[in-house]
């Protein structure tokens, strides 16, 4: 918007991740400059706090255009889809992943990009889970034997967390955290609900989904 966009879920991605490059690169700039501004001992030295940011990408239909009114006034985005965007983006830190998107805007992909499923979550303020995925990067990023490695055993991890198999997803979760850094926070995350569960099951019709308690 204002100009229509019929690829707007591919367009999306690549600009995600290019957002997250050039954050390192600034974080970089920002620590050179840092150290540039030492002074004598260092202890007058410019302290260096690095920037990080999450992305929540969702597709779907919203409202968007001038709104509000002559005491404010914006050029805004609105919706249910909007939402469930900025929703996402609460939850990649609770993830440790930098992109997360959701199930609507993965329809639409293709194999050009790399990512991985996360969970199947019902979010704060919505009444319906929805399964959610890590952007990892792009075509390069999908043919690395490493992410491919991940994603299957991410895969068998869900399997097992889903089936009740806790051993089994305990198995899983400790060979992602110990294989693929990028995604050790995603299994400390589980590994923390497969002990919750132990000790108080869920009920028995549980589907697998988890009901987040946090923006």
């Amino acid at each position: 918007a204002p100009l229509p966009d019929p690829h707007h879920p591919k367009n999306a991605c690549p600009a995600a991740l290019q957002m997250q490059i050039e954050v390192k690169a600034l974080n970089q700039k920002l620590a050179d400059e840092a150290e540039q501004e030492a002074g004598g001992d260092g202890d007058n030295r410019r302290r260096y706090m690095p920037i990080a940011i999450g992305v929540g990408i969702n597709s779907g239909m919203c409202h968007v255009g001038n709104m509000g009114s002559e005491q404010r006034f914006d050029y805004s985005a609105l919706g249910d889809d909007v939402n469930l965007a900025s929703r996402l983006e609460g939850q990649s830190k609770t993830y440790g992943v930098d992109i997360i998107i959701g199930e609507n805007t993965v329809r639409e992909l293709d194999d050009d990009f790399a990512y991985i499923e996360l969970d199947y979550i019902q979010v704060k303020g919505k009444t319906e889970p929805v399964r959610i995925y890590a952007l990892m990067g792009e075509t390069a990023y999908k043919d690395d034997p490493a992410f491919q490695k991940a994603r299957k055993t991410t895969d068998a991890l869900l399997t097992a967390y889903r089936a009740r198999q806790w051993d089994k997803a305990e198995k899983q979760a400790n060979a992602l955290k110990k294989a693929y850094d990028p995604l050790s926070g995603l299994a400390d995350l589980y590994l923390a609900r497969i002990t919750e569960y132990r000790i108080a099951p869920p009920p028995d019709d549980w589907d697998g989904s988890y009901i987040a308690t946090s923006k």
